[in-house]
């Protein structure tokens, strides 16, 4: 088909990165199908399957050779052609697969049902997966910590409400983000260690068909389902299953892909929030346009982008847990078509997001002028509270000086609002005599209102992130490019 004429996916052509691309592409999944029928065969072999009965067909060297052989050499147009006649694509895989290797064509799938390998591959994809996007995680999270490493002590204002609460430091900030984003890597962490195999389990998951083949002998049938799980690079898999592997366990891997999105968007908003107070701007180079009607523009792209795919990326959990909540019994197939899309299109969008997010951090811009001058501009309110407590220690009177600050406060709130075009409320304190015991060069020391801001970024950084920084040395110092 012309690919200027119909629809294509944004997330293949505009924001996934290649790898992650094709990792879920369809030479890498029937690749892997027949990689999983060679692994079937040989481990069928090795365990001596023999054809005592004059019915089992008996599984020989040379026809497991000519599977490996052609692995990956797929001819896609046969298999549609027998798909189409078929309807069902492990037959149409099957027959395609069978047609190049004509002496090993009997012993194809032998034993197996379709999950065999639709499901074992789903797992594999899904591992690989995750340790993709934990590996880019990886980056993000050093990528942040560096930035808050610099920016420990740059006070800024803090928010409740997104009205000025007391200051916080712009590193202290940036830690919060990267918590997040490393709640998220235990979470990736853990979903690797428990993930498994389904394995080698029948039609309905009791192992019927692989039980007949070896003659009733139950300890060869066991040591078929964790031979095969071995040679596909699983050491364990799930104890027991239907016809497929309980649709739980991709509900818990979109969770956690979810959990990346929620991060990220958080993340995102709080950077268009700080570039609307001209406080901290992500990457712009020197020729990106801002709008094409409105050439001054300096839009925040970046984080716009992410946090629109962050959206999409958690809506995608909840079609999960409806899949695992609605299977009937041993499996229905309603959930396949959903998992066509929302398994690949989760890794391609939770991919696109970590790239945006280790974009965004390793080229963050901070404004150290504009923080400054907007922290001065909200200070002498944060300050009323340390002068008056000054103040009273100078034998003032608690009542007094309390409606003296307030009058002042109230004073030149009204007169900004007005079209003032400064907060004069410490000259008003100043002159007036009620608080003229008040040391205001001590009591306006910054340092005073960060708190431990500082020292909590330093503790943050040796306990939480050297850890993660000691166990994957090799993947820090990522960068990743923006691809539009």
């Amino acid at each position: 088909m012309d690919s200027f004429q119909f629809y294509d996916n944004p997330l293949v052509t505009r924001y996934a990165g290649r790898e992650m691309a094709e990792l879920w592409g369809p030479q890498r999944k029937f690749s892997t199908w027949r990689r999983l029928w060679v692994a079937l065969a040989e481990a069928e072999h090795e365990l001596g399957l023999r054809a005592d009965d004059g019915v089992t067909p008996r599984i020989t060297s040379a026809q497991i050779e000519q599977l490996r052989v052609h692995v990956d050499d797929i001819d896609f147009a046969r298999a549609a052609e027998y798909e189409k006649r078929r309807r069902h694509d492990v037959m149409a895989h099957i027959d395609a697969y069978g047609d190049v290797c004509p002496d090993a064509r009997d012993i194809i799938h032998l034993g197996a049902t379709s999950c065999y390998v639709t499901d074992n591959t789903d797992l594999i994809l899904i591992g690989e997966g995750l340790r993709l996007l934990r590996d880019r995680l990886v980056g993000v999270i050093d990528a942040l910590a560096r930035f808050a490493a610099r920016w420990r002590d740059q006070a800024t204002l803090g928010f409740t409400h997104f009205q000025p609460a007391q200051l916080t430091t712009v590193g202290k900030r940036a830690c919060l983000w990267c918590l997040d984003f490393v709640f998220d890597l235990h979470e990736l962490e853990h979903r690797l260690d428990t993930l498994r195999f389904r394995g080698v389990k029948g039609t309905t998951g009791t192992q019927a068909s692989f039980l007949a083949l070896f003659h009733g002998d139950h300890q060869r049938v066991r040591q078929l389902d964790r031979l095969v799980a071995r040679k596909m690079g699983f050491e364990a898999v799930y104890p027991v299953t239907g016809q497929t592997y309980s649709r739980k366990i991709d509900s818990q891997v979109l969770d956690a892909l979810s959990g990346l999105g929620q991060t990220a968007h958080k993340f995102g908003t709080d950077l268009r929030l700080l570039a609307h107070r001209q406080e901290i701007d992500e990457p712009f180079e020197a020729e990106q346009v801002g709008s094409s009607a409105m050439a001054y523009k300096r839009n925040p792209m970046r984080a716009e982008r992410m946090c629109g795919l962050a959206r999409f990326l958690t809506s995608l959990s909840v079609s999960a847990a409806q899949t695992a909540a609605s299977q009937w019994l041993e499996r229905t197939l309603d959930d396949s078509v959903n998992r066509r899309l929302t398994l690949p299109q989760a890794f391609l969008t939770a991919d696109a997001v970590l790239r945006l997010a280790l974009n965004i951090s390793n080229g963050l811009i901070v404004n150290a002028e504009v923080i400054a001058r907007n922290v001065a501009a909200i200070l002498p309110y944060m300050a009323t509270e340390n002068i008056l407590m000054a103040a009273v220690a100078h034998g003032g009177d608690r009542q007094q000086i309390h409606e003296c600050i307030r009058r002042h406060s109230q004073a030149v709130t009204a007169a900004l609002k007005a079209g003032a075009d400064k907060n004069d409320l410490l000259e008003r304190l100043k002159a007036d005599s009620l608080l003229a015991g008040v040391d205001f060069e001590a009591v306006l020391d910054r340092g005073q209102f960060i708190g431990r801001a500082p020292q909590q970024v330093d503790e943050f950084l040796i306990e939480e992130i050297e850890p993660i920084r000691q166990r994957y040395r090799h993947l820090l110092g990522q960068t990743a490019e923006v691809a539009v």
